[in-house]
C-alpha cells in the first residue's frame, strides 16, 4: 500500500493535545504517512507548559538528514521552532533538500506560555522567505506584520505586508477575532480569497493551528491544489473542534481522530440497528409487544449530545395483521423520542447506548420484574409545559431509584399512549431483552 509521505518539524507535547503528536494524528488520519524531527521536548499538560528543553541544532539537522536518506518528502510543515540555531537548521535543511514548507509561525502556546525567544523572532520572519504557504493566527500576524489587526480589512493588509517576507502565500486566521462566523484570508498570487464558516465555539482548544497547517500539507502531499486543501483541512478542524476532547482539567483538546472515529462508530451503528430490527420483526413473538404507535429502536454514538448523532429508524416496526412489519431504514436523527431516551440516559451511565419502545400492559410489566429487570417509572399527568418528555421523564425515572433502569415506563395522559422503554448497551441486548419478554408473555 503505497501512501504519501509528509514531515513535521516541531516540539513534542507531553500531553498529546498540540506540537508533533497532533501533526502524526492528523497525517494519519488523512491517510498520509507521517514522519517527524522533534526540535524542542515540552513538559505541558492542558493547563500550561511547565518546562522547555531545546534539541541542539545540530540533532535537529541528523534527525531531518536520517529521515531524507529513506523517504521521498516534498510537504513540510514547521511547528516550534524556539531559537535561532534550530530555525537556522530547518531553513538549510529545507533549502539543501528542496522541501516545500509550510510554516505554522508558533509563538505562544493555546495556554499562553511562551514558544518562541524574543531573539529568534527576525530568524523566524526569514525563514518565511522559504514558505509555500504561512499560517499566522491573529496574534502572530500582528507580530509579523507590525500592527494591530481589529478587523477583515487589517487581515488583508496583514497578509499582504506579511507576503512581503517572502512566502509564495499567507493565510491569515481569524479565529481569535469576536463574531459567529470564521474567517480566513488567503492572499496568494497578488489575490484575496476567504474561507468563511460558522464558529464552532467561542472557548479555546488546544492543537487546533498545528492540527490545521499539518491538515493543508496533507493535503497538498496529496496532490490537491491550495485553494482544495484549505478548504479541506477547515472542514477537517471543525470536526475535530466540535468533537474536542474532554480530557485533562484544562483547555480542551481538539480531536483529530473524530472523523474517522465517528464514520466507524457511525458504519456500527447503522449495520447493528438494522440487524436488531429485523430480529424484533422477523420474530413472530415480538408483535405482542407493538405499541399503536410502533416501536423505533435506537443507538447513539459515543459521545452523543443531540438527537442527530442517534441512529434510529426513519420508519417505525408496525403492525400488519398479525405479523410485525418493518418500515424505513436505520439513519442519523431518525429517531426522536427513543433517542432523547437513551441521550438523557447516557448522561448518567456512558455505558447505556441502545434503546427501544414496547407496549405497555400491567402484565408486560409484571413480567419484566419477575424477570429480575430493574424498573423505574414516571407520571406523565406531572409533565411541565415545554420541556421534552423523555428528557424530563427519562430524568425522573433515574432519580427516583438512583440508576439508569432496564426499563422506564409511563401509564399514559390524555392523548398519550401509554409506553415502556427498554434501555441497554447495544441495539442486539435490547433486542434480545424484548424477545426475552415476548416470549415470556402469555
Amino acid at each position: 500500500m503505497k501512501v504519501p509521505c509528509a514531515l513535521t518539524i516541531a516540539g513534542s507535547d507531553s500531553s498529546g493535545g498540540a506540537g508533533v503528536q497532533a501533526d502524526l494524528k492528523t497525517f494519519a488520519a488523512l491517510g498520509v504517512h507521517g514522519l517527524c524531527v522533534v526540535t524542542a521536548i515540552t513538559a505541558q499538560n492542558t493547563r500550561g507548559v511547565d518546562a522547555t528543553f531545546e534539541l541542539p541544532p545540530e540533532f535537529v539537522t541528523q534527525q531531518l538528514d536520517t529521515i531524507m536518506r529513506d523517504f521521498e518528502v516534498e510537504w513540510a510543515k514547521t511547528g516550534m521552532l524556539s531559537n535561532v540555531g534550530i530555525i537556522r537548521a530547518v531553513k538549510a535543511g529545507a533549502k539543501r533538500y528542496r522541501l516545500h514548507l509550510i510554516v505554522d509561525p508558533v509563538m505562544v502556546s493555546a495556554t499562553g506560555a511562551p514558544l518562541l525567544r524574543e531573539d529568534a523572532l527576525e530568524a523566524l520572519t526569514k525563514l518565511l522567505a522559504r514558505a509555500e504557504l504561512v499560517t499566522p493566527n491573529v496574534p502572530e500576524a500582528e507580530r509579523l506584520a507590525g500592527f494591530k489587526i481589529r478587523s477583515k480589512a487589517d487581515m488583508r493588509r496583514a497578509a499582504r505586508t506579511i507576503s512581503k517576507l517572502g512566502p509564495q502565500a499567507v493565510l491569515v486566521k481569524g479565529g481569535h477575532l469576536k463574531g459567529r462566523e470564521v474567517v480566513d484570508v488567503l492572499y496568494a498570487g497578488r489575490k484575496f480569497k476567504e474561507f468563511k464558516s460558522p464558529r464552532v465555539t467561542s472557548q479555546p482548544t488546544h492543537g487546533t493551528g498545528c492540527s490545521f497547517a499539518s491538515a493543508i500539507t496533507a493535503e497538498l502531499a496529496k496532490r490537491a491544489n491550495l485553494h482544495e486543501a484549505i478548504s479541506n483541512a477547515r472542514e477537517f478542524i471543525e470536526g475535530a473542534i466540535e468533537n474536542r476532547l474532554k480530557v485533562g482539567k484544562g483547555v480542551m483538546p481538539v480531536n483529530q481522530m473524530a472523523a474517522l472515529f465517528l464514520s466507524a462508530e457511525k458504519g456500527r451503528a447503522l449495520e447493528e440497528v438494522w440487524q436488531a430490527a429485523q430480529l424484533l420483526a422477523e420474530d413472530p413473538e415480538f408483535v405482542k409487544l407493538l405499541p399503536e404507535v410502533g416501536s423505533n429502536i435506537a443507538m447513539a454514538l459515543p459521545g452523543a449530545e443531540k438527537t442527530s448523532d442517534v441512529v434510529g429508524l426513519s420508519g417505525r416496526i408496525v403492525r400488519v395483521g398479525d405479523r410485525a412489519r418493518l418500515t424505513g431504514f436505520p439513519k442519523l436523527g431518525g429517531s426522536k423520542h427513543v433517542a432523547n431516551l437513551v441521550l438523557t440516559a447516557m448522561g448518567y451511565d456512558r455505558r447505556i447506548r441502545a434503546g427501544l419502545n414496547i407496549r405497555f400492559s400491567e402484565g408486560i410489566l409484571r413480567l419484566c420484574k419477575k424477570l429480575g429487570l430493574s424498573v423505574s417509572e414516571f407520571d406523565r399527568s406531572r409533565e411541565p409545559r415545554d420541556v421534552k418528555t423523555m428528557v424530563w421523564g427519562t430524568e425522573r425515572a433515574i432519580k427516583k431509584i438512583g440508576k439508569v433502569p432496564q426499563v422506564i415506563f409511563d401509564r399514559g395522559a390524555p392523548g398519550k399512549e401509554a409506553m415502556i422503554r427498554l434501555l441497554g448497551d447495544s441495539p442486539i441486548e435490547v433486542a434480545k431483552l424484548a424477545l426475552r419478554v415476548a416470549r415470556s408473555f402469555d
